[in-house]
């Protein structure tokens, strides 16, 4: 018999007795399970604010800031560097020949969330009078305009889901000044949802300030973009940076999604190493209950091979039995739920988000479960075929 066939028949053998170890091999799929589950979970937290900030910017949109600025946050741009901004070729103007560009004044407010008695910090953004046709998938869902001079806000539909006191007519209070909330606001699960919205000069002047935090422009085409920055960063009059909209978001999620994927890798390995060890038990186990059986096929002329493949192939199909237990629960679970980020992290107060389980964090946790499996297997099928024929028929 070729060494295919016998490895193929000594393996179909143990895979038709796995139901005879149903209760043992469970503490495998279990523990792996766990792992797996644990590991999706946290690595849906990292995709899906990603998500969320990635579909922010559009590639037909640019964002200016103070030159060295990493956030909004962090920039402080003055109204006669907003003129020379919208001076600037490369932008796209509109029926009326004025150029298309939403100057922002960014702040925060700190508010108590809806499941719990702490405080978040929300992120109040004053626009300009071109925000929603720079911003087109901003829409008015509810309510009405906020009316420029007047302390009325609209709110994004996720920061009104995860904060109490937001809904229609009701009054926000920041220090000594209440803001009358009148409009919600959709932007398509966009990191904007996640905001308090006003009329930047009733913002600036209810906060004492004098200037903006980024100015946002809508670019002729993508193409567009080398010409526009060029202009800004080649003008002695000015110190700001232009940075394609999309690659901002993307930075301001990129630390908060390193350290969530570390968190998550090294919860993963300490978990894995439980699961490795419950492995080890669980194959060893088989291999002892099937030490005459393996004398056997050894004596009637099978080679070791099929044997450490046997035992290979046992553990691989309980881990990657487990591996789908576990997300399958990280997807019933998890996945769709909204949460949001710490405030602070990054230069974005509290974003909310919806978690993500896709089929890419699935092959993480496979990929995962492999690895436990393989490793778990290893010695115990090295023991399989060593055990002499001779001391494995005597031991029964």
């Amino acid at each position: 018999m070729s060494t295919f066939k016998e490895i193929s028949a000594v393996t179909a053998m143990n895979m038709r007795s796995l139901p005879q170890r149903a209760l043992t091999s469970s503490v495998v799929v279990v523990g792996i399970a766990g792992v797996v589950a644990v590991l999706i979970s946290v690595l849906s937290l990292a995709t899906g604010l990603a998500k969320t900030l990635s579909s922010t910017g559009r590639a037909e949109r640019a964002i200016v800031l103070y030159g060295g600025a990493q956030s909004e946050t962090d920039s402080n741009i003055s109204r006669d560097a907003v003129f020379t901004i919208m001076d600037s070729p490369g932008i796209k103007r509109d029926t009326d020949g004025k150029a298309l560009v939403a100057a922002d004044a960014v702040s925060s407010i700190w508010l108590p969330k809806k499941d719990s008695r702490e405080l978040g910090s929300v992120a109040f953004r004053g626009i300009s009078a071109k925000n929603f046709a720079v911003r087109p998938e901003m829409k008015l869902v509810a309510g009405r305009m906020f009316q420029p001079g007047l302390r009325e806000i609209l709110v994004g539909m996720a920061a009104q889901a995860r904060f109490k006191g937001l809904e229609l007519g009701n009054r926000v209070v920041s220090g000594d000044t209440e803001w009358l909330v009148v409009g919600i606001v959709a932007s398509n699960g966009d990191a904007h949802e996640s905001e308090l919205i006003t009329d930047a000069d009733t913002l600036l002047s209810a906060y004492r300030r004098t200037t903006l935090n980024s100015v946002t422009v809508w670019l002729d085409s993508p193409s567009a973009f080398d010409t526009f920055k060029a202009s800004i960063t080649t003008n002695p009059t000015l110190t700001l940076d232009v940075r394609h909209e999309s690659d901002y978001y993307e930075q301001q999620s990129k630390r908060f999604g390193t350290f969530l994927s570390v968190v998550a890798n090294v919860i993963g390995v300490i978990m894995a190493i439980g699961a490795i060890f419950g492995a080890l038990n669980t194959m060893y186990s088989a291999v002892s209950a099937r030490s005459v059986e393996i004398a056997t096929l050894r004596a009637l002329g099978f080679g070791a091979s099929g044997v450490v493949v046997s035992v290979f192939a046992e553990a691989l199909v309980l881990a990657i039995a487990g591996a789908l237990g576990g997300a399958a629960l990280a997807w019933v679970f998890f996945n769709g739920n909204t949460v949001s980020t710490i405030s602070g992290g990054s230069g974005l107060s509290q974003v909310a988000f919806h978690l993500r389980v896709g089929f890419d964090l699935v092959a993480v946790g496979i990929a995962w479960s492999c690895i436990v499996g393989l490793v778990g297997g290893l010695f115990p099928a090295i023991r399989a075929a060593r055990v002499p024929v001779a001391v494995a028929l005597r031991a029964t």
